[in-house]
């Protein structure tokens, strides 16, 4: 198989309600990746979160790109900043909300998908800024010589 390149720009991103707080950018899905798993970045709003969610069969992992917030997973909370990783196994009912200044982006994998690209899909599609593309580029990072 010959390895799937993507950048930032070819990302979609979805809101999954219209009051949702948080958006998701699909980076792979099982159409893309040939294997049941959703990878994406999260991003949160000054503020949002998710609205509590399990998945009966599914692992999700977080990965803080930037940002800071806190999780809670089954009724225990942590702080979040850029570094953590945090694994959700199944079952387990979880939320993620930033509480920093700034947004919040996470890298969120789900294996096996569970249709949670599906349910990403069925939302609105919501264009990515200037801001976001910054992150996802990693530009945000850069030193200038």
């Amino acid at each position: 198989m010959i390895p799937v390149i993507k950048s930032p720009k070819d990302y979609q991103a979805f809101r999954i309600s219209p009051g949702d707080t948080n958006r998701l950018a699909i980076v792979f899905d099982p159409v893309i990746a040939n294997v049941s798993l959703t990878v994406c970045v999260e991003i949160f709003d000054v503020g949002g979160k998710t609205p509590p969610n399990r998945h009966l069969l599914a692992v999700e992992m977080f990965f803080v790109l930037k940002g800071r917030g806190q999780a809670t997973c089954d009724g225990k909370t942590v702080s979040i900043q850029p570094g953590d990783s945090l694994l959700v196994p199944p079952t387990a009912t979880h939320v993620i909300e930033n509480t920093g200044s700034e947004r919040l982006y996470t890298l969120c994998i789900m294996v096996p998908n569970e249709d949670f690209v599906e349910l990403i899909r069925s939302g609105t599609p919501v264009e990515l800024d200037e801001e976001d593309m910054r992150v996802l580029g990693r530009s945000d990072v850069l030193v200038p010589c």
